[in-house]
């Protein structure tokens, strides 16, 4: 008896094979759950991102400018990134970087971290760049770049000081042809949209006009106050201050149409047809920033454009506001390229 028990206890027991469904749960259970594992895993990004855009920003955020404070792309960046500042609870800062007709604060940008902190307060002297300074630049702006919002738009108009004798475009046309190569123009730097229109009235009107590139069009408009240079064709939104204290004699401004700002200043296209010219404002980032970002960003934006009270600022200083979604503003970035491209080559602009 005893050694049938020691036996038994010395045999081990052995489960029986599942049966039916019993088999199809037990060889399927593993698998689901290494399933589930690998569909939590790919749901964690996506929570990742959509966390990290409804906390951004949780820092200060840089808005680079490519001119020197006071002129239009100053203004502009000023005006919305206070609207950020107070939207959003964190500062967003100007930080103005002149130089190289606002390469240097593009590659800036464009070296800096994607993820929302450093962005660019770009202008159509970008658009311009891409085919002027073809040669000299180690980036590609459409490519190395995310379009986030347009802000604005303000169209040129050409300024003389008071005392210069001229009122009107056709006797500043007139005074330029008695004094060949005495005249001087100021531009906020080569390839802005102020240097392409002087180089097309130039062309067009056939003179002899020198252009004198400053490192922004405050610096420029500070000549032209101290009587320095002859002529600026300045952003409606830099200049339009001075005009009003008549501190600056505006003789025409580059639009389409009259602006209501300066309702009695005649469209330069009475003079020289076809002859019009603008600067746009918008906010670009890094390429590769995170497009939930983007679009925070860009909400952002185009409620502050919607705003009768943002409008009125802007107004105020000669200034149209431009919504948009990213994608437009991409399409018109790619757009202004164009068509700066072929106004570069058909005039013959190149770099002094």
């Amino acid at each position: 008896m005893k050694a049938s028990i020691r036996s038994k206890a010395a045999t081990p027991r052995r489960r029986p094979a599942p049966r039916g469904n019993e088999r199809r749960l037990v060889t399927q259970h593993p698998r689901r759950r290494i399933l589930s594992l690998v569909a939590g895993a790919a749901a964690l990004p996506a929570i990742s991102k959509s966390a990290r855009a409804q906390t951004y920003p949780a820092r200060p955020v840089r808005i680079i400018v490519g001119f020197a404070a006071g002129g239009a792309s100053d203004l502009t960046a000023r005006l919305m990134g206070q609207w950020l500042s107070e939207r959003f609870g964190r500062q967003f800062i100007i930080e103005n970087r002149p130089g190289a007709a606002s390469n240097i604060a593009a590659e800036a940008v464009v070296r800096a971290p994607p993820d929302g902190y450093t962005l660019l307060e770009m202008t159509n002297t970008n658009t311009i760049n891409t085919t002027l300074y073809a040669k000299k630049l180690n980036f590609d702006f459409i490519r190395d770049t995310a379009p986030v919002a347009p802000i604005s738009y303000t169209p040129l108009v050409m300024v003389v000081a008071p005392q210069f004798p001229a009122k009107t475009v056709p006797e500043f046309i007139a005074y330029a042809k008695a004094n060949p190569g005495k005249l001087n123009l100021g531009t906020a730097g080569a390839g802005t949209p102020i240097h392409v229109a002087g180089e097309l009235f130039k062309m067009a009107v056939g003179l002899d006009l020198a252009q004198v590139h400053y490192r922004g069009e405050s610096a420029a408009l500070a000549d032209l106050l101290g009587q320095h240079v002859e002529a600026v064709f300045a952003t409606l939104s830099g200049s339009i201050a001075y005009v009003r204290a008549d501190r600056l004699r505006a003789l025409a401004i580059m639009s389409a149409t009259r602006s209501p700002e300066l309702p009695n200043i005649p469209v330069m296209a009475n003079f020289v047809p076809g002859l019009e010219a603008s600067a746009s404002f918008g906010i670009a980032a890094p390429k590769n920033t995170p497009a939930e970002i983007i679009t925070r960003l860009n909400t952002a934006v185009n409620a502050a454009l919607a705003d009768p009270t943002m409008k009125a600022r802007f107004a105020e200083i000669g200034a149209t506001v431009f919504p948009a979604s990213p994608a437009e503003f991409g399409k018109f970035i790619t757009d202004e390229t164009e068509k700066w491209g072929k106004v570069i080559r058909a005039a013959n602009i190149k770099l002094e």
